[in-house]
């Protein structure tokens, strides 16, 4: 049937037939619809146009029309409208080319400016003209709120059954839905050891990497799901680790709205489409929790989230404390500053410090405050020891206790193994049997994975553990109580390891604020885990006797002491009793420190510091190379190295024997005929010094 709008000028143009269907299951499912549509050709040739002038795009199958994205159809239409290719647009209605105005009038205003006719079941309408425009602006406007009234009727429903935690959401490896909408453990035992193992050692470890290389030390895999739901072993991974340590559907939970839609300011995926992100936990919409059987309770479930959360360095971001790394500084991501209460950056360039560098990243303004590290470690150190001292038994006892479990769910994950690769094996051999031996092709298949299940069989068998034994749990405690006096020790021992020490203190400890001072000491303040505060003074070192709070005061001392004839060493030793030190010696005041205020007083030595005087058949250093005719400074070396070794003088001097048997020894070690010469007192037998 004709119409009146159709004019030459359209029929000498071409007509284009546009189909679409909005998702891949209408496709297949509503072929009625998708046959109307194809029919649209026909209505093209009653309107006037041949056959061979009809196109019809049909690129847009499966494909929403919320919007342009994926849409290539659509976009193809537009631009040969555009060109002035097309005379007419047919479609079974307009929800076909869009449902949503901001694509719609577009359309409207290019099939206006090219004469563009638009056509749908209803009848032929002409854009250009005030009652077209008014009649398909108004289908648009009504395409647009059907599609927001079928959304929304579509979510309220869905709403409603996920607040009662029915909605079927796919299921992690793991758990395992029955008809009904009943869920329930994975019957493979060895997919639920290994959930349980991957847990017990997140709660050991606490850092999803070190879950993932403890796996992969034992030859164990973790099971996921592929794209099909078959299940799959594959090799430990982060993502695969830090996947099953943040789902809650392993803490008998059912959660819904985990992500959220990015905004139009945030990144979106290159093609256009809208990208999801997750939302924080307590943002989730719908927590419903005991809907599922559960592999671990949801405090632990909160705990892990915590830890992991946590062990993110976003220090400014989320003031995150980050996973304890390697590196002597030990307050690394727990220091912050007093003076603008952001978190200090580690700065090992220079000694060791702690930086407060945020105002001076963000706002240009200079650094807030620089500490060297040492001196703030070793204190935080002795009173974290201090601390751990009265519970540290009762700690190793549940750290025992955690570990043994630890190691029997291990040896059970690596026997289930074992016996999954002996099943896949036996399988393996009966294809093989059952084959016909004629048929080579398919027997030299199931001959290679069988022997490819016997060598991964072999591999697992030869990567076992052995058992280590450990000791009972009464002799443990008992190592431990008379262990605890070298505590100390036990912390300052290289073999500790920086990380495991950072974690240590992390136990206790929730974060330290530094405040640098404008003296000598600097002032600590621990919070410890729980809300406890703990005020500590940690002496620094300064650069010049001004900057020591009782500097003046000790000037004056010394100035006192050296003109009633005092030496430096007597003056040295009195004011350190009197708690005076030196500014780059925390400890005492050094006669080196008495001697310059002495000397820029102008006041003269009353009496020399006594100097040791050489013993009958003795030489120094000095007397020692003149004898060997060598410098002074090799043998200096040599017993700074270790490779010479005497026993140091009370005045600090260096003593030889003057006999052969001491020059000849000499003469080896400089030859380099002996690496290592021992020269103590107590060793002057003259037989047994030399080490080769």
């Amino acid at each position: 049937m004709k119409s009146e709008l159709v004019t030459p000028a359209h029929l000498a143009r071409r007509a284009v037939v546009y189909i679409r269907q909005s998702t891949p299951a209408q496709v297949v499912s509503n072929q009625e619809s998708l046959r109307l549509q194809y029919a649209l050709t026909g209505r093209a040739r009653d309107l006037g146009w041949h056959a061979a002038d009809v196109d019809v795009i049909d690129a847009d199958l499966g494909q929403s029309g919320a919007s342009l994205v994926g849409r290539e159809g659509f976009k193809d239409l537009a631009a040969r409208v555009g060109l002035g290719e097309i005379g007419i647009v047919l479609s079974i209605d307009v929800t076909r080319l869009a449902r949503n105005c901001s694509d719609w009038y577009p359309l409207l205003d290019v099939c206006a400016l090219r004469g563009c006719l638009i056509a749908d079941r209803d009848g032929v309408y002409d854009p250009g003209s005030a009652n077209g425009r008014l009649l398909l602006g108004l289908k648009g406007s009504i395409s647009e709120l059907e599609l927001h009234t079928i959304r929304s009727r579509l979510t309220a429903g869905l709403l409603a059954k996920a607040k009662r935690g029915d909605l079927a959401q796919t299921l992690p490896v793991g758990l395992v839905r029955l008809p009904g909408n009943v869920v329930v453990l994975d019957p493979d035992l060895e997919v639920q050891g290994r959930l349980e193992l991957v847990f017990s050692c997140f709660a050991r470890l606490r850092s999803a990497a070190a879950v993932m290389r403890d796996l992969r030390v034992r030859g164990l895999d973790l099971p996921r799901r592929d794209r099909y739901g078959d299940l799959r072993w594959t090799r430990p991974t982060i993502s695969a680790v830090t996947g099953i340590l943040k789902n809650p559907a392993y803490a008998g939970a059912f959660v819904y709205g985990r992500k959220r839609v990015k905004s139009r300011g945030e990144l979106a995926c290159p093609d256009g489409r809208p990208q999801k992100a997750p939302r924080a936990m307590e943002d989730w919409r719908i927590v419903v929790k005991n809907r599922y059987p559960e592999y671990i309770p949801w405090r632990i479930f909160e705990t892990n989230q915590g830890i992991l959360a946590d062990n993110r360095a976003e220090y400014m971001a989320k003031k995150s404390r980050g996973m304890p790394r390697k590196g002597e500084l030990l307050l690394q991501g727990i220091a912050y500053c007093a003076r603008c209460g952001h978190k200090m950056f580690v700065r090992y360039k220079g000694g060791g410090q702690y930086v407060c560098n945020h105002l001076r990243t963000q706002q240009g303004l200079p650094e807030c405050q620089t500490v060297r590290a040492a001196t703030i470690d070793a204190a935080v150190g002795r009173a974290f020891l201090a601390a751990v001292a009265p519970v540290e038994v009762d700690a190793l006892s549940r750290a025992h206790k955690l570990r043994k479990d630890a190691e029997t769910t291990a040896k059970a994950a690596i026997r289930q193994q074992i016996e999954r690769k002996r099943y896949q094996v036996a399988l393996a051999q009966r294809q093989y049997d059952k084959v016909d031996p004629d048929n080579r092709l398919v027997a030299a298949e199931l001959e290679r994975r069988w022997e490819a299940a016997l060598i991964e069989l072999q591999q697992a068998e030869a990567a076992t553990v052995p058992d280590i034994p450990h000791a009972p749990d009464h002799l443990l405690r008992d190592k431990v109580v008379l262990l605890a006096r070298y505590l100390p020790a036990l912390w300052d021992d290289p073999c500790t390891g920086d990380a495991r020490r950072k974690a240590l203190l992390r136990c206790l400890v929730e974060k330290v604020v530094i405040e640098r001072g404008m003296h000598d000491a600097a002032n600590v303040r621990l919070v410890w885990v729980g809300g406890a505060v703990s005020e500590l003074i940690v002496p620094r070192r300064v650069n010049k006797i001004d900057d020591l709070s009782r500097g003046t005061q000790m000037r004056t001392r010394i100035l006192d002491l050296a003109r009633q004839g005092l030496t430096d060493d007597v003056i040295a030793d009195q004011l350190t009793q009197e708690g005076h030190r030196s500014p780059q010696c925390l400890e005492r005041l050094l006669p080196v420190t008495v001697q310059g205020i002495r000397r820029e007083a102008g006041i003269k030595f009353v009496q020399r510091r006594t100097r040791w005087r050489p013993e009958l058949g003795r030489l120094g250093v000095t007397a020692m190379a003149e004898r060997m005719n060598i410098p002074s400074k090799w043998l200096y070396v040599q017993i700074r190295k270790g490779r010479l070794i005497l026993d140091r003088q009370p005045n600090g001097a260096y003593l030889f024997n003057d006999n052969p048997q001491t020059l000849e020894a000499l003469h080896d070690l400089r030859c380099r005929a002996i690496e290592r010469l021992d020269l103590r007192v107590h060793q002057h037998d003259q037989e047994g010094y030399r080490h080769g």
